[in-house]
């Protein structure tokens, strides 16, 4: 897939992750809904274009008025993500099916998101969050739906995602689960690199193999 525009915004380390959550329950919440088509044809290189863009026709009517009960425009919800504030989302199953946009992994990078959670992802949209600096966690349906329970009955409960460890943790159980990530990609991800970035990080050592 292309590289998000201005991807030098989003690269940030992983390491751990603890953060409020936004939960979106919505099963098999397509590509389509998390960016409506129209956006693609778009020329514009602002990440805040994407992630404004972001559920775009859930969270505003035809006449660009906010839903207020949309998840996302509830006032426990509504701030901006931030370092421990919101994110991480707690999505439904089967997450970001439908059409291969890579879009859709852009807005969800340019709205500030660093981890989605789910029990499942469609297999092309997950690879288009990795190469876009945002984690895909896959869980239990068991634990997912512990996650939503634990957020309606406390807005403010906190989720921990250890990378280096590859654990999720319900901070207000204490229950934790494994989760499985592709070395290249937790490597990547915990230093910060995209593809490019990588290879000039063995550039010596591509450069002495290419001498023998």
């Amino acid at each position: 897939m292309g590289k998000l525009p201005h991807t030098n915004n989003m690269k940030q380390k992983f390491d751990i992750i603890q953060s409020t959550c936004i939960p979106i329950q919505i099963d098999n919440c397509n590509t389509d809904l998390i960016i409506p088509a129209r956006y693609l044809a778009s020329t514009t290189r602002d990440p805040k274009f994407f992630g404004d863009a972001f559920m775009h026709d859930l969270r505003y009517d035809a006449e660009g008025n906010a839903v207020a009960d949309f998840v996302m425009n509830k006032p426990e919800f509504a701030e901006a993500p931030k370092a421990g504030v919101h994110e991480i989302i707690v999505g439904g199953a089967n997450w970001g099916s439908g059409s291969s946009r890579e879009h859709a992994a852009w807005a969800i990078a340019g709205y500030g998101v660093r981890v989605v959670i789910s029990s499942s992802f469609a297999d092309i949209h997950r690879n288009n969050l990795l190469n876009c600096f945002v984690l895909p966690v896959v869980v239990s349906k068991e634990f997912q739906a512990e996650l939503f329970e634990t957020i309606a009955a406390n807005p403010q409960a906190e989720v921990k995602v250890d990378v280096p460890n590859q654990t999720v943790t319900n901070l207000t159980t204490g229950h934790f689960e494994q989760f499985e990530i592709n070395s290249y990609k937790k490597y990547c991800l915990m230093n910060a690199y995209d593809d490019i970035d990588f290879l000039l990080a063995n550039k010596e050592k591509i450069e002495a193999y290419e001498n023998k």
